[in-house]
């Protein structure tokens, strides 16, 4: 039995578009028949070209640096796909104009250009930040990485996660027919940009219209004319005598365009059930943590078992309630996807039985010339395995078994981050680093340098994998050879790792000018390592807990789900969403349920016009905030804002 189909999506990202079939509700062996027929574009459509690599390179290997600063900057790291197709579009188009260029690129070949340019700014950018940069904080100067390690571990992990992402493709798009929101927003927005006819103008205005508003929103918001987050600055429980506020605990809503409107696609049950969790989370479970005794640790602040800042007053300014739903959130995450992934086996053993296998006369699979091999995960995969101990061995004196595990248990976390995308296109790296931590803190205890760089292993490939995905669901959408694609992500990674690297010693040319930074996410992989150096015992008793009870809450409705009819289905809670309302800030679940209801509502009260501009506009939000942020941190990169 195959992992269960989310038909809970709004009617315009679920629909097979301009008028062709929905394969969702195909029977499952008829799938990839029926997108042969319908829906590829064929053999000798231009599309993995030598300018559409090299353009997706180049605005790729910026956006790398884009996001290395905004990791740094603010713990985030923001999708680069619908951002390269536009800005793609527009300088090829202005290159033809200007008769620099000849012909303008095909449709398919800004796809392509989109794989690229996601490879080497998303799959290389943020991972500097957090593992290598808490390394940093732990050994200060005098033990800092050389450029030579650094750039062969951030080049061999990203390719990690594209060749692990492989075996995953066929299932979680072609069978279970995830959504993979960003995915879809970018195939709607090259399908926009390409469009004629009246439908697909209006369309396109929409789509420009929302652009041109989320460009405006993020310029508002970096230049301070409106504020990051607008607090709940009202009581929200008293615990032990002391009352808190919503500004205390983290909850604050977002004035972004660009979060509401990836609720807008993910639609209703997912993001409904992220904000039911973060709710139960931030109003249950965290007073009833801190209503334990304080937990004892050594230059911190504890209230019950809650992380707490102490602000100049002697207050309490902040409650890190994350800090600790993070164990119970990625418990729960990793133990769903693991269970889902396993109910669709049938899908995984088909795979690996066809390793170099042709039988004569046996039925021709459609689209076993177009797919990846899973061969090419093993020629590719063993060499970066081997690389990998190798370097984890002479740079960073990890013994190479530990190096294979890290390798290992990156397929693992790969499988439960992927999921996670397609399902609410949140990839939660830092949980999947999280596994790792744990798990290495018991294999290899005290060792700050095997937990983090291990960590950064799994995280790292988790999200090139969860990307790669991502770029193919845009492509399967379109009509794209996947082949095609895969290799022009494979190139995308050279490009990002030869800009990334050298932008991290420039920004961060030693240990003072990272703390300066003040990096949530290097904080929070900090903090982590040093907690799991010294023992399991440092974590609260109550975490310990909560990880079990999240891993039996992840199995049991993963399995409900895959087991219940079809009709029941809609009505079992989103292990992905509860899951991650543990592990985001509120901010993330609230927008992403008001964008949910934004989107049920208008197709409720008028299910054409829902239907033509949900999706184009949601589109078209994401893009123009991404354009608008990522231009704003190569600025403040280039000491050209603040």
């Amino acid at each position: 039995m195959s992992a269960p189909v989310d038909h809970d999506l709004n009617p315009a990202a679920a629909g097979g578009p301009g008028g062709l079939p929905d394969l969702a509700q195909l029977p499952e062996e008829e799938r990839d028949a029926a997108w042969v027929k319908h829906y590829y574009a064929g053999d000798d459509t231009p599309q993995l070209t030598v300018r559409a690599v090299v353009m997706g390179g180049l605005l790729g290997a910026a956006m790398s640096v884009s996001n290395l600063y905004t990791t740094l900057k603010l713990g985030w790291a923001f999708g680069v796909a619908i951002t390269a197709c536009v800005l793609s579009y527009a300088i090829w188009n202005g290159l033809v104009a200007a008769r620099i260029a000849k012909t303008n690129m095909t449709l398919l070949e800004n796809n392509c250009m989109q794989s690229t340019a996601s490879a080497a700014g998303y799959s290389t950018g943020g991972t500097l930040a957090t593992a290598v940069g808490a390394l940093l904080l732990i050994s200060g100067d005098e033990g800092r990485l050389g450029w030579f390690s650094v750039g062969c571990w951030v080049f061999l992990t990203a390719l990690l996660g594209v060749f692990l992402a492989i075996p995953m493709k066929r299932q979680m798009i072609n069978s279970e027919q995830l959504a993979f929101p960003s995915g879809i927003a970018a195939a709607e927005t090259l399908r926009s940009l390409y469009a004629k006819g009246q439908e697909s103008v209006l369309k396109a205005r929409a789509l420009i219209g929302a652009l041109t508003a989320g460009v405006v929103s993020a310029l508002v918001r970096s230049f301070g004319y409106l504020p990051e987050q607008l607090p709940l600055s009202f009581p929200i429980f008293a615990v032990r005598g002391t009352t808190f506020t919503g500004a205390q605990l983290g909850m604050w809503f977002e004035p972004s365009l660009l979060l509401i409107a990836a609720g807008m696609i993910v639609g209703i049950r997912v993001s409904t059930w992220m904000l039911l969790g973060s709710l139960v989370n931030y109003l249950i479970l965290a007073p009833n943590a801190m209503g334990l005794p304080d937990w004892v640790e050594e230059g911190k602040h504890f209230f019950g078992h809650l992380e707490t800042v102490i602000g100049e007053d002697g207050g309490i300014a902040m409650v890190r309630v994350t800090r600790w739903s993070l164990w119970l959130g990625t418990a729960l995450l990793v133990a769903s996807g693991l269970t889902s992934f396993a109910l669709g086996y049938k899908t995984i053993v088909r795979a690996l039985q066809g390793i170099g296998q042709k039988k004569e006369g046996a039925a021709v699979d459609p689209v076993e010339r177009l797919e990846v091999p899973v061969s090419w995960l093993v020629m590719g995969g063993v060499p970066v395995t081997l690389g990998l101990m190798l370097l984890c061995w002479l740079s960073f004196g990890i013994a190479p078994w530990l190096g294979l595990v890290s390798v290992v248990l990156s397929f693992v976390l790969a499988l439960v981050a992927c999921r996670a995308t397609g399902e609410t296109d949140t990839t939660p790296i830092g949980a999947m680093g999280k596994i790792t931590q744990f798990t290495f803190a018991l294999l290899a205890p005290a060792n700050t340098t095997v937990n983090l760089m291990t960590a950064g292993i799994t995280a790292g490939a988790a999200g090139s994998s969860a990307d790669l995905l991502t770029d193919l669901k845009s492509g399967y959408l379109l009509g794209a050879n996947p082949r095609k694609q895969f290799l022009a992500q494979f190139s995308g990674v050279f490009f990002g790792v030869v800009a990334v690297v050298p932008a991290w010693y420039v920004l961060v040319p030693n240990r003072a000018a990272l703390e300066a930074f003040n990096s949530p996410a290097t904080s929070m992989w900090f903090a982590v390592a040093q907690a799991l150096s010294r023992g399991i015992d440092t974590i609260p008793e109550s975490a310990r807990y909560a990880i079990v009870i999240g891993g039996l809450v992840g199995v049991v409705l993963s399995l409900v789900e895959g087991l219940a009819p079809k009709k029941l289905r809609p009505f079992v809670p989103s292990s992905m969403g509860l899951g991650l309302a543990m592990v985001v800030p509120f901010a993330n679940a609230l927008s992403f349920f008001l964008g949910a209801v934004i989107s049920a509502v208008w197709v409720r009260m008028h299910k054409a016009s829902g239907e033509r501009y949900i999706v184009p506009l949601a589109s078209g939000a994401v893009a123009g905030e991404s354009l608008a942020a990522a231009a704003y941190a190569l600025l403040a990169a280039l000491g050209f804002a603040g």
